[in-house]
């Protein structure tokens, strides 16, 4: 029988489920949702940033942002708020420039370490393995909370605190055990193949890692970077612990979470500084968004 007059493959019922939720997925009541969650999710933004523009104080308590935007308002925008938040008094560029030094070592570091130690885990046999790697997985569970004492103990002891490295050590800590996991997960779904033939032919692991395992993990290294950047970047909790408000160390939250506390009732400042915060996370995501899609689903599919 030619291919032509052959009958067609029956579907399984795992596939007859992944057309039917791709056909769900596509349906206009689908994207019809998606935009209003979408709009729901960005008229707060679109207010905040219509407020940071917004000379006049006395107008952001008495009037709504929505109101600013009338033509009869629209001499009231200037760039006055961010050139106060920018300026001496709130220093809020000297803390952008500390958040950047403290997120980009606290990305590249865990990072690196985490997928030379998801190699070790999943190519390289080795005794105890297994209940190692069970051990790091169940770090994930320790609360933050629970080590912040005995970490700022150590690090006064170590004569460190007040500097960076108390924020890239713990953030280090913290999200190794995860970046482990996650990677280790994405190593496992090279075929095993690829790494025997090169151990065949004589390949050292250190060329297998470099040569073959770090391209393929490409788009798993950069989605678990945007995870770690956001977390890092946004963080308050472990800025506050370690760091406080120092302006030599303290990133761009504490300082804002500062000006809350004190300065409550300047929203025109404080919706500026919040607008400052979120340039980088969205750039670094608007970047690397397509590697993030495809991190996500690597591994879902076999073909």
């Amino acid at each position: 029988m030619s291919a032509s007059t052959a009958a067609p493959r029956r579907l399984s019922r795992r596939e007859r489920r992944a057309v039917d939720a791709t056909n769900r997925l596509g349906s206009p009541w689908a994207s019809a949702l998606a935009m209003v969650i979408a709009i729901a999710w960005t008229i707060p933004t679109f207010g905040l940033l219509v407020t940071s523009f917004r000379d006049n104080r006395r107008d952001i308590s008495r009037t709504g942002w929505w109101e600013a935007l009338l033509p009869a308002n629209w001499g009231s925008f200037g760039l006055s708020n961010y050139q106060a938040a920018l300026g001496e008094q709130n220093q809020l560029g000297n803390y952008f420039v500390n958040s950047i030094v403290v997120t980009l070592p606290s990305v590249i570091i865990p990072i690196s370490l985490a997928l030379l130690a998801a190699y070790a885990f999943a190519w390289i046999d080795f005794k105890g393995r297994n209940l190692l790697f069970i051990v790091v997985f169940s770090l994930q569970v320790v609360p933050i909370q629970v080590t912040m004492i005995p970490l700022l103990t150590q690090y006064v002891n170590w004569g460190l605190n007040g500097s960076y490295w108390v924020l890239w050590l713990s953030h280090t800590m913290f999200g190794l055990p995860l970046a482990i996991f996650l990677l280790h997960n994405f190593m496992k779904e090279i075929p095993n193949s690829l790494v025997e033939a090169a151990l065949v032919d004589g390949a050292g692991h250190v060329t297998v890692f470099w040569r073959i395992i770090l391209p393929l993990m490409t788009p798993a290294i950069a989605s678990l970077g945007i995870f770690q950047f956001l977390w890092v970047w946004n963080d308050l909790l472990v800025a506050l612990a370690f760091a406080g408000n120092t302006p030599n160390v303290a990133p761009l939250t504490a300082r804002l979470s500062d000006m809350v506390g004190s300065r409550g009732s300047a929203w025109h400042l404080l919706s500026a500084g919040a607008f400052i915060s979120m340039l980088v996370p969205m750039g670094v995501f608007l970047a690397l968004q397509r590697f993030f899609v495809r991190g996500l689903l690597a591994g879902s599919v076999k073909g």
